[in-house]
């Protein structure tokens, strides 16, 4: 009874590891353009026994949709036996999907990409373990010697073209599908990157300088000699070679929705009611209809005006009882003007004084035509004198 339970246990944590290897061999994003070429760098001196190069790779941040470069550098392996397979970017579903990169005790398939440093595109070329004890092939390794003793040289015949593409089919990539035994090896327990791995990732993530829209390809941070280890003395910067890298114009999904919507919708909007109107005459009779109403309102004031115009003529009609009393006349000539305009100063600012006395002028033919009434009545008063 007391061996069923290790023995539970065992299953269980091979279980988890078969698990944790198909969640982590393939991440859930994939995108519309490909990533840069890779950068062209030295790597850094290995910084002790037992380190693994693990080369570096254009990962791709959604937060801010681009790509960053995640410095190549040297990590302990999680126990003794276990190789690391490179993660790689490769298309399917209409789009590049990334694979996360692993440890095994194979080497598996990482899209016939050419990392270097022993990584040619299949398999590896850069040591291989010995009774517990991992061995560096100095001819694609920088080893010191001194401090490491567990090495070899080997020569490296490269079957494949070495170029600088980093990711797998599509247009432009790597035309290289994995091997049966690429296929048994991807069947193998696999465990994912250690904990030091993945803050290193992270670290490059949120690292402006990382990012290929800022770096152009040519990272200043291309290798590291450990995880993490940005600001180290020893941290390897990309060479620029060949044209820098520009993003694509509609890398972003946001972007063309961005740029159709603030103009074609609005434009399409307008179009269908156009046809019968002129698609591009109408634009600007339908902006007018808009001033014009404010052209009316400045009218309505002015009706407001012209009663005032009108009363002038409105106390006329008092002054012409006034003649037919007895001496209104002379009050018509000088007073009432004066009175009445008095008001109409009162009221209206002085601009609008002047208006007013161009009214009555226009109203003296009328005034005359009393004031010669008035002279037959004048001439009797002197005719009566004489009978006094």
């Amino acid at each position: 009874m007391h061996n069923i339970s290790p023995i539970r246990s065992t299953l269980f944590a091979l279980v988890v590891l078969a698990m944790s290897a198909a969640a982590f061999a393939q991440i859930g994003i994939s995108i519309s353009f490909a990533p840069p070429e890779l950068p062209v760098y030295e790597q850094p001196l290995c910084p002790g026994d037992g380190y693994l190069w693990t080369p570096g790779y254009w990962a791709y941040a959604d937060d801010f949709d681009d790509y960053y470069w995640v410095p190549g550098t040297w990590v302990m392996a999680p126990e003794p036996g276990l190789l690391w397979t490179p993660a790689y970017w490769g298309w399917g579903g209409g789009g590049y999907v990334f694979n996360e990169g692993y440890w095994g005790p194979q080497v598996g398939f990482y899209g016939g990409i050419s990392y270097g440093y022993g990584y040619f595109g299949e398999g590896y070329q850069g040591g291989r373990w010995d009774n517990g004890h991992f061995f560096y092939n100095r001819s694609v390794n920088n080893v010191n010697v001194t401090d490491i003793h567990n090495v070899y040289n080997t020569t490296v015949i490269q079957s494949t073209t070495v170029n600088r593409v980093s990711f797998n089919g599509g247009t432009g990539g790597i035309s290289v599908r994995p091997t049966a035994q690429d296929e048994v090896v991807a069947r193998e327990k696999h465990v994912p990157p250690v904990a030091v791995q993945t803050q290193h990732a992270q670290a490059a993530r949120t690292d402006p300088q990382q990012r290929a829209s800022v770096n152009h390809g040519t990272p200043a941070v291309a290798a590291t000699p450990k995880p993490g280890a940005f600001s180290d003395r020893a941290v390897v910067p990309a060479k620029a070679t060949g044209t820098p890298y520009t993003p694509p114009a509609n890398r972003a999904p946001v972007q063309p929705a961005a740029n159709a919507p603030a103009a074609h919708p609005e434009n399409n909007a307008a179009r269908p009611a156009q046809p019968t109107t002129r698609p591009e005459t109408s634009r600007p009779e339908t902006a007018q209809p808009n001033t014009r109403p404010e052209t009316s309102r400045p009218p309505t004031p002015q009706p407001n005006t012209r009663p005032e115009a009108n009363r002038p003529p409105t106390a006329e009609p008092n002054t012409r009882p006034e003649p037919n009393r007895s001496e209104p006349a002379q009050r018509s000539q000088t007073p009432p003007p004066s009175e009445r305009a008095q008001p109409q100063r009162a009221t209206p600012p002085p601009a609008e004084t002047k208006p007013a006395p161009q009214q009555p002028q226009h109203a003296q033919p009328a005034a005359r035509a009393p004031e010669e009434k008035k002279q037959p009545e004048e001439k009797p008063k002197p005719n009566e004198k004489p009978p006094q």
